[in-house]
């Protein structure tokens, strides 16, 4: 019981991280327009993502503009979108594989041993995707932080972290700890069944060992 309460505690960690990632990869606010030092406080607010950057007015308005061009985008944000998408694809393959694999389920094959393998394979996926959200994300404000404290950068120019990006970390950490709970908490099993054999099998010869003896009449 205790085994299948750690599984569903990672279970849920891991979709909370994988809904975190997918608000990540959408949102445009991966950088915003800096304020700082003597930078000119404009009216307008300037983000950007991996997938369009937007212009936000003090009246509230919001325009956003789609990249245009795949190839145009610089080198950071082409990988940085190849990842969030295979975490976001790998994360939703983890959530499938878990269910089959959790002791709570009824779904697939019944034998614990195979359960457990699956479950064990989930979290992996799980972890994988953490990952690679993890390496997108501080690639992505590595970037921003070189180009905000590059000399040659203008200083109106300057972007700063957007919430996005402090999303996307929260994201990959829940991602992670939820696929090393559902990873460990099938080890652990694993191991204690492995124990149980052990501790089990020369009792079960000696018995034998005694049946049949017993069952053997010798001559006088």
């Amino acid at each position: 019981m205790a085994n299948s309460g750690f599984q569903l505690l990672g279970y849920f960690l891991a979709l909370g991280g994988w809904i975190g990632i997918i608000s990540t990869t959408v949102l445009p606010q991966w950088k915003q327009s800096s304020y700082a030092g003597d930078a000119i406080i404009m009216a307008v607010g300037l983000y950007e993502g991996l997938w369009m950057s937007c212009a936000s007015q003090s009246t509230g308005q919001v325009q956003c503009k789609i990249f245009d061009s795949l190839l145009s985008l610089d080198v950071h944000i082409q990988t940085c979108r190849a990842l969030m998408v295979i975490s976001v694809l790998m994360g939703f393959i983890a959530i499938i594989v878990s269910v089959v694999g959790m002791k709570c389920t009824k779904v697939g094959d019944n034998n614990p041993s195979t359960k457990s393998k699956i479950a064990i394979s989930g979290g992996s996926l799980f972890l994988l995707s953490g990952v690679c959200t993890l390496v997108a994300v501080s690639w992505y404000a590595t970037q921003v932080s070189y180009h905000f404290f590059d000399p040659n950068t203008p200083i109106n120019a300057r972007y700063e972290f957007g919430p996005a990006l402090f999303v996307g970390w929260a994201a990959a950490i829940l991602m992670m700890l939820g696929g090393s709970f559902l990873c460990c908490s099938c080890v652990n099993e694993e191991r204690r069944g492995q124990q149980f054999y052990r501790q089990s099998q020369p009792s079960t010869a000696r018995e034998y060992v005694d049946e049949l003896l017993s069952e053997t009449s010798f001559p006088d």
